[in-house]
């Protein structure tokens, strides 16, 4: 970053951190206590798919890496692909391996900046879903809790912001706590 970034007001892009992942098993406690939810065994990677050979060829050597984890590919309606993993709902360390499996090796492929998100679903024992969302390009994670009617439950997501930020980089930015409706494993 130069002098002039500096003097216009321009910031050096957050570099992510993918180990941040890592962190899900310890935070899943956190919640657990604090919430009562617990993993589902479901966990997304979202990217904007690039068209071409190369990229259909590292979608399937993705496949044939996680191995043994069931993957399914979908769609979604703004264009974004969705890879969703499923582990165990108590393997959730297996899953978080899964899903950075899927993330280095886009990276390293040279579409990083296709990298949208990555979440893990969770659920409570009254049937509430949530999920807790990586934004690639901040380096950060947040909570979403979807409700009936593309509604959201915002008590709940503060109320889990505020359980697991010991624990994980929680994205101070509320406008940047998107709504996954329809998200694959959520």
């Amino acid at each position: 970053m130069g002098w002039l970034d500096a003097l216009l007001g321009r910031s050096k892009p957050v570099k992510p951190d993918l180990d941040a992942l890592f962190a899900l098993p310890s935070a899943a406690v956190t919640l657990q206590a604090a919430t009562g939810a617990t993993p589902t065994g479901l966990g997304s990677v979202c990217f904007r798919a690039a068209e071409g050979g190369a990229f259909a060829t590292l979608q399937q050597d993705i496949k044939a890496l996680l191995g043994e984890s069931e993957v399914e590919q979908s769609q979604d309606s703004y264009g974004y692909t969705w890879l969703l993993a499923r582990r165990p709902p108590d393997d959730l360390a297996a899953l978080v391996t899964d899903l950075h499996g899927i993330n280095s090796s886009l990276e390293s492929a040279g579409f990083g900046p296709s990298l949208l998100c990555s979440m893990v679903a969770f659920t409570d024992p009254s049937g509430q879903r949530l999920a807790i969302v990586y934004l690639y390009k901040q380096g950060t994670f947040y909570p979403f809790a979807p409700l009936a009617g593309e509604r959201r439950d915002n008590a709940l997501e503060l109320q889990v912001r505020a359980a697991i930020s010991g624990d994980l980089k929680i994205e101070p930015d509320l406008s940047r706590w998107f709504p996954l409706w329809g998200a694959p494993g959520l």
